[in-house]
């Protein structure tokens, strides 16, 4: 199966592209390379040819020949799009749906979008689950809804878009982010041994590793299409559902001589528990094979292996949001996020050169 993965440069996508080549796709990437600059340790994986392009300029004849899209590549998490609400709808929304409508116009068979837990927003008592209804709180997470939505009328028999629901991911990447809670706990904990909760820790948010994410991806590329065909999956695990409070206390138990603090109640009212029956009924081979505790060990002993420093981790790369401030602070990116710059071999040499 031929297989083009947006967003390949990214968190996710640095640790799904070796992961699909390892099991014997033909992976090809795409990615606009904002995130470049962070590169955190070497996997020594084999990784496939990128494309850059931003997906708003994706066309059919771009995707001919593909079997299968899987979607990644969006601005990030919630406070990149408070940050900046009319970028986050053009790429997020528009920009998303512009690569599948591109992709169905291409032939492509099957599209995996990488959708998010976040949808649910304000979930309640009970465990959300695919048909409970979204309570979005974010730009990041309206995109979500309205890309399923929106990408659902485009399933048929010849095309078979599956909307993955992601947990909030944790666990190493090459492509680092320490912007997403276990990560950032993980840093905090290695770099000052304190985590000062500005919050009492007590909402409730779902956790699925990185890899756990990438198994769920390709156990849908490869599932009958009649399991999958228009199809919304929860991607974690019951397991898994924390209060942050106790993923703060996890992760300081991992990291000797850590102490951690709480706050105040948080105005953000942002807190769910989600249901993942669903996925391990159409997918049965699905299994989560990391929780909290693994996750902040391995992120523990790569710290070691890497000399980890306070520098390394507030490095703007690794911060979805800073690092995109630093970009259009140095006229990098306009204000739609698109390069300024893309070509040295346009500047003008200089008169030496020249003569």
């Amino acid at each position: 199966m031929k297989v083009l993965v947006t967003g390949a440069d990214g968190y996710i996508g640095s640790i799904l592209t070796p992961y699909l080549i390892e099991r014997g796709y033909e992976v090809v990437g795409l990615d606009s390379g904002l995130y470049r600059a962070g590169w955190l340790f070497e996997d020594r994986k084999d990784r496939p040819f990128t494309i850059t392009r931003d997906i708003r300029d994706v066309r059919p004849e771009q995707l001919r020949g593909f079997d299968a899209v899987v979607h990644l590549a969006e601005l990030s998490n919630d406070p990149l799009g408070a940050h900046t609400v009319e970028s986050t709808y053009d790429i997020n929304f528009r920009g998303s749906m512009n690569v599948a409508n591109a992709a169905k116009s291409a032939g492509v068979e099957r599209f995996v979008y990488a959708s998010s837990c976040s949808v649910y927003g304000v979930g309640g008592k009970d465990e959300c689950t695919e048909e409970s209804e979204p309570h979005p709180q974010t730009a990041y997470a309206e995109c979500k809804v309205r890309c399923e939505q929106n990408m659902s009328r485009l399933a048929g028999v010849r095309f078979i878009p599956t909307f993955l629901r992601n947990a909030t991911a944790f666990g190493a990447s090459p492509r680092m982010r320490f912007d997403i809670v276990l990560n950032n706990l993980a840093g905090l904990a290695w770099t000052t041994k304190k985590i000062e909760m500005t919050s009492d820790g007590t909402p409730w948010r779902p956790l699925v590793h990185v890899l756990d994410i990438c198994q769920a991806i390709e156990l849908t590329l490869c599932a009958p299409p009649d399991r999958v065909r228009g199809e919304t999956f929860n991607v974690g695990d019951d397991a898994q559902n924390y209060q942050v409070r106790d993923i703060a206390e996890t992760v300081a138990a991992t990291f000797p001589g850590c102490a951690v603090s709480f706050g105040p109640p948080s105005a953000d009212n942002r807190s769910y528990r989600v249901s993942f029956g669903k996925i391990r009924k159409h997918l049965p081979d699905f299994q989560c094979r990391w929780s909290a505790e693994s996750g902040a060990l391995q992120l523990a002993r790569l710290f070691d292996r890497i000399g980890m420093t306070h520098a390394v981790f507030n490095a703007p790369p690794f911060t979805r949001l800073l690092e995109l401030k630093r970009l259009l602070s140095l006229g990098q990116l306009d204000d739609r996020f698109r390069w300024t710059l893309f070509n040295v071999d346009l500047l003008e040499r200089p008169a030496r050169e020249a003569a």
